[in-house]
């Protein structure tokens, strides 16, 4: 809940809207501590410590070492450093303890007080390890440094794919069986989590592959109107049909996922950014693209405010919910946009998709954010119950007051964080 001065600029997206917004989150996530690591959070931020699932855990440590290195002053009720350090430090141990598989290797998909529930390796939560340990290394938590030369090792060896320059999707726990399988949204992180890896530790490697995951993305979004395929046969032939009879699918849905054209939009900046003249070519025009795609199908694409969650390969919506994480890629994406390219129409948007998200998914009473909206803006759970992720939010809230380059943790590392 957002509490305010007299002199507190509460527009939507200023800078001190973005402020308590962060300290809100971490107020909020802090609650999803548990045994095992950070549970699942229902709409009232009462945690479930039965399960732990790791792509949540890893998240949940990411924010809250951003938390620890803003060294923001704390809102009302917010957590202070002291306790951002032992959340940060709390998922470390998580991740060097009950999540992590002593036997093979690797990482459990999800576990409980019994053992592990899901005992897949699957790259879409093992890139959020990476990003985890690389944001805290970078705050200086204990045991940050092991835990990311476990991460980056296990990458080089299951699932970098040197031949494609593509990270592969899911194994079984001893890594004998690798699912046929390939998908985008697991290399989406990726590009994300190497992109952090290689900031903290000097090694370039993580950007090149950063690099040719990106230039493989805008290859195949150009050659498809600028709609991202998700879903790959073995070989890296797109499935366009993939999960027709499960549109909602809140990992695989089917078709063009509007999030994820802003999401990589993004992405695409930073690489571009990072690699200098090494970046593949195109990457900012492909942004650009990307973008403006995204927006054109998904703002407003059935008469009312908001950006579905996804459409067929015509630009027509297919499910008419809104998601909480399309917007708040929409505002970061936004931002960086108006930064990179001078075009003040990029400004415009943002200002749109701030006024909407405090309208409709800010939650000035409960806190944190609706993690989903029906096609009439009304809070709802078709696809995800509760509120178990701040990571979307709390990057949107951070986007504007830090470069886009390097990345999160070790922007706020250098000091970069905006004071004012």
């Amino acid at each position: 809940m957002t509490h305010s001065s007299p002199t507190t600029d509460t527009r939507p997206g200023s800078v001190d809207y973005r402020r308590a917004q962060r300290a809100e989150l971490l107020r909020f996530a802090a609650a999803a501590r548990c045994d095992l690591g950070f549970g699942y959070l229902d709409e009232h931020g009462a945690v479930d410590p039965s399960t732990v699932e790791l792509w949540i855990a890893c998240r949940m440590t990411h924010v809250f070492s951003l938390g620890v290195l803003a060294d923001e002053e704390p809102a009302l009720r917010g957590p202070d450093r002291e306790e951002l350090v032992a959340l940060a430090a709390h998922g470390v141990r998580a991740l060097r303890g009950p999540l992590h598989d002593d036997e093979h290797g690797g990482w459990f998909a999800a576990v409980t007080a019994d053992g592990p529930s899901d005992t897949t390796k699957q790259a879409y939560g093992h890139a959020f390890v990476v990003l985890a340990a690389s944001s805290a290394l970078a705050a200086g938590v204990d045991g940050a440094e092991e835990l990311l030369d476990l991460a980056l090792a296990g990458q080089d060896e299951h699932f970098w794919d040197e031949e494609a320059g593509l990270v592969v999707d899911e194994w079984d726990r001893a890594w004998t069986t690798l699912d046929p399988y390939r998908g985008i949204n697991a290399n989406m992180h990726s590009v994300e989590a190497y992109l952090a890896a290689g900031d903290v530790t000097g090694d370039a490697r993580w950007h090149q592959r950063a690099g040719r995951i990106s230039a493989h993305v805008a290859t195949w979004a150009r050659e498809n109107g600028w709609r991202i395929p998700e879903h790959f046969a073995t070989d890296w032939t797109p499935l366009l049909e993939h999960n027709r009879d499960r549109p909602a699918d809140p990992f695989k849905p089917y078709g063009a996922t509007v999030g994820h054209g802003l999401e990589w939009a993004r992405l695409l900046l930073a690489v571009d950014a990072t690699l200098g003249t090494d970046a593949p070519a195109g990457l900012p025009e492909a942004a650009v693209a990307l973008a403006a795609q995204a927006v054109a199908d998904g703002w407003d694409a059935d008469g009312a405010e908001g950006f579905v969650y996804t459409t067929d390969w015509s630009g027509e919506p297919v499910v008419r919910a809104r998601m909480h994480w399309v917007v708040t890629e929409a505002i970061a994406t936004s931002t960086v946009l108006e930064r990179v390219t001078g075009d003040t129409a990029h400004a415009a948007d943002l200002e749109r998709w701030w006024g909407y998200a405090d309208s409709y998914l800010v939650d000035h009473e409960g806190g944190s954010w609706h993690h989903e909206l029906d096609p009439a803006n009304r809070p709802a759970a078709g696809t995800w119950e509760g509120r178990p992720d701040v990571y979307h939010a709390y990057q949107a809230a951070l986007m504007a007051d830090v470069p886009l380059t390097p990345s999160f943790a070790s922007a706020l590392g250098e000091g970069a964080l905006r004071r004012a």
